[in-house]
């Protein structure tokens, strides 16, 4: 019999092994890897910090101006932290150094010392961390660890500087970027030995003018402050040390002026003060409180870090525009006014397919952010006149092809997340479909050619991409719906008749998409593999992309050539991992490849086996690209083309079986299933704007040979399709799945 003094031993060891193991238990948080694809990734994915949809994206950079500028993992220096990794935005870099005086921004091929050396560090990857609000990095050469973390608009930075009489830190408007940033005016000036202001006068891409202004202060004083460069676009500020010291900056930005950078500054970061620490806490519960929205168990570790990582990439790229109070510069550079507590403008890169499959997944676990996002959209339109497919600075950017941000628009409404204002929606939707855009504010809305496109039929190769019809086709659908959820019939029929605009452009002989002159004629020397006449793809590819109109397509293609060819097309593709990078850029040329995962247009392409009575192999191929397109490694992470989280949203989405062909703008609302990578999932609903509290998918003898799906339940009845609705998701309940090795 135990004595009383080993009960209680017994108890208190139970305990402390029972409290260890709970310590270590992961949260969704803890999974999120920020170095994944930094060697294969935009100017807009970083390893540094933000908030979701944060105005401060504050990260290394380390890359001179150029395509998919910023920071790549293989290089080993660094030659500041910048506050901006918008879409054709970036500004405010900064720099701890010491020794010799550099004043400009160093590449990575040049000496780290001496007369001619730009400010730049050595460094190693493995005195460099980060996770989800959280950077740090140890610069060998000024021997300065360096710690970041942010509010939405305030960067946070720690500077661990060594004893060093020569210690600085440099502020410098002039950032090397993906696109070039060209200063039209800018300005450095000392407000007190523990405050700096400024800002810089920008334009990016032909479109973008926007004013950066910025409220520095440090939690010491500085010694000197002394202006750099020939419009004065850069200071510094010392700091000799008799020892090591930590010094920290905390930087309030805005685009509407210093008073309101100063006001952002004082707002945010009143909760915190100087507690940097406190600060990195509160962003990481931010993130894991967005993160746990969806919780995934299974066997695979890696699978979670891919998860988990891939949807925090859905939610860093796009961009904070408007201030605390609600402020922000309209796309004619007027300030504005926004009218409610909480409204916010969300500006980036296009919506060009982020149906494929941010729209899904930002309608089920973030409906929230929709209602900024469709907010953004409606306030363009009210102040500016226009809707705008890529609202990066809150312009008209005109980048990709067709207005797409009216998908998420038209699903926002048909799922019953958006009730106001579809009046207002219907009338800026129809407007960009019937009306010939011209230059607005220095932008271009709309969509161009419209008017050739609705006399024609299609957009004639003599002015301008054949893709283009496609796209505008797909347009037509959304404010077909649109028009029909008005109860708006008349205009329900016309746009859902010319939404078949599609077929004007497939070649009946082929059966491929063609390019077509104005008199009526295909184009001669037609090559289906020539990227020619086609926005990022080539006729194969697009040639598959009627995303409202799938039963369409294989009526006029055949069933029997549809399956053969994309089953040939996945066959010669799989050995490529699914990727074709020769498309990923528009210059045209001629190459035999067949599915490119790796960019927007043939993203569905494994979902098409579902509409050709081949469900088992969109099974397959869904989890050979989750498997195989997919790693955790810097180097690769996605291998393509992520521009603002859709590679990102396609993991998520496809991983938990889920997929929207047309973006959640059917009647139907039909959301595709395919194999998921998870043994169990739950969607936890928001129930503001959904009816249910949580949506469970269970699977049953899952594996990674078991793929294919032998029998699906809803609720307890047995299903004998392969799609459900989002209605049924958005209700709450289960979804069951039995897995077996074969189909």
């Amino acid at each position: 019999m135990k004595s009383r003094k080993g009960i209680l031993l017994q108890l208190s060891l139970t305990v402390a092994i029972a409290t260890s193991a709970l310590a270590q238990e992961k949260r969704p948080v803890d999974y999120v890897d920020p170095f994944i694809g930094t060697s294969n990734s935009r100017w807009m994915l970083f390893p540094g910090v933000t908030m979701p949809n944060g105005m401060v994206k504050l990260s290394p950079d380390n890359q001179g101006e150029g395509w998919q500028g910023g920071y790549e993992y293989s290089i080993g220096s660094i030659h500041g932290f910048s506050h901006l990794h918008g879409w054709t935005m970036g500004g405010l870099i900064t720099m701890p150094a010491n020794g010799d005086l550099a004043l400009r921004p160093g590449r990575p091929d040049e000496p780290f010392r001496g007369a001619h050396a730009g400010y730049h560090s050595r460094f190693d990857h493995k005195d460099e961390r980060a996770f989800p609000g959280f950077y740090e990095v140890f610069l060998l050469d000024p021997k300065v660890k360096v710690e970041l973390t942010c509010t939405n608009r305030v960067g946070y930075q720690r500077y661990s500087l060594p004893k060093d009489s020569s210690n600085r830190v440099i502020i410098d408007l002039a950032v090397p970027a993906e696109y070039p940033i060209r200063l039209n005016d800018a300005k450095i000036t000392k407000i007190s030995d523990t405050e700096i202001c400024g800002y810089s006068r920008t334009t990016t891409s032909g479109f973008n003018d926007y004013t950066l202004h910025f409220v520095m202060q440090f939690n010491k004083p500085f010694a000197e402050f002394n202006r750099f460069g020939d419009r004065e676009t850069g200071a510094y500020v010392t700091f000799p040390t008799s020892k090591e010291e930590v010094v920290m900056l905390r930087t309030g930005i805005s685009f509407v002026s210093i008073d309101q950078a100063r006001y952002n500054l004082e707002e945010e970061s009143r909760p915190f003060g100087w507690d940097f620490d406190a600060l990195v806490d509160h962003n990481r519960e931010i993130w894991n409180n967005l993160l746990s929205r969806i919780e995934v168990e299974g066997d695979n570790e890696s699978d979670k870090v891919k998860f988990y990582t891939n949807l925090y990439r859905s939610f860093t790229a796009k961009m904070t525009m408007s201030d605390a109070n609600g402020m922000y510069v309209d796309a004619c550079e007027t300030p504005q006014q926004l009218g409610k507590a909480g409204d916010v403008m969300i500006g980036g890169d296009a919506y060009w397919n982020s149906y494929w499959n941010l729209n899904l997944l930002w309608t089920l676990v973030s409906p929230e952010i929709v209602e900024q996002l469709i907010g953004t959209q409606l306030e363009m339109f009210r102040k500016t006149g226009w809707l705008s497919k890529g609202p990066a600075g809150i312009e008209y950017s005109g980048i990709m092809e067709g207005s797409h941000q009216m998908a998420l628009m038209t699903s926002a409404y048909l799922k019953g997340i958006i009730k106001e204002d579809a009046d207002d929606s219907y009338a800026a939707m129809k407007k960009t479909v019937t009306v010939e855009p011209s230059p607005t504010c220095g932008g271009y809305p709309g969509n161009p050619l419209i008017s050739t496109y609705a006399e024609l039929g299609y957009v004639p190769v003599e002015k301008g991409v054949v893709s283009k019809t496609l796209d505008y086709s797909f347009d037509d659908w959304c404010v077909a719906q649109m028009a029909h959820f008005l109860g708006k019939e008349s205009d329900y029929a016309f746009f859902l008749e010319r939404s078949n605009n599609w077929k004007h452009v497939l070649d009946p002989r082929t059966r491929y998409v063609r390019p077509k002159h104005a008199d009526g004629s295909w184009l001669a020397d037609f090559d289906v593999f020539s990227g020619n006449h086609f926005v990022e793809g080539n006729s194969w590819q697009y040639s598959l992309y009627v995303p409202h109109d799938i039963p369409g397509l294989i009526e006029l293609i055949g069933r029997d050539e549809f399956l053969k060819r994309i089953t040939h097309g996945f066959k010669r593709s799989e050995p490529h991992k699914f990727t074709a990078h020769a498309f990923d850029r528009t210059d045209g040329g001629s190459a035999e490849y067949y599915i490119n995962h790796g960019n927007q247009v043939n993203m569905q392409a494994a979902y098409l086996f579902n509409y050709a009575g081949a469900p088992h192999l969109t099974q397959y191929y869904t989890r050979k690209i989750l498997d195989t397109f997919y790693d955790t490694s810097p180097y690769v992470g996605w291998n393509g083309d992520e521009d603002e989280g859709q590679m990102g949203a396609w993991f998520v989405m496809s991983s938990l079986g889920l997929f929207e062909m047309n973006g959640g703008t059917s009647p139907d609302l039909r959301v595709d299933i395919t194999s998921p990578l998870f043994k169990t999932i739950k969607i936890k609903l928001d129930d503001n704007y959904h009816q249910g509290k949580a949506f469970v998918i269970k699977t049953y003898n899952n594996s990674a040979a078991n793929v294919y799906i032998q029998s699906i339940k809803l609720n307890g009845k047995l299903m004998d399709k392969n799609y459900i609705s989002f209605t049924d998701i958005s209700k709450g309940g289960i979804l069951e799945l039995h897995m077996g090795a074969f189909p």
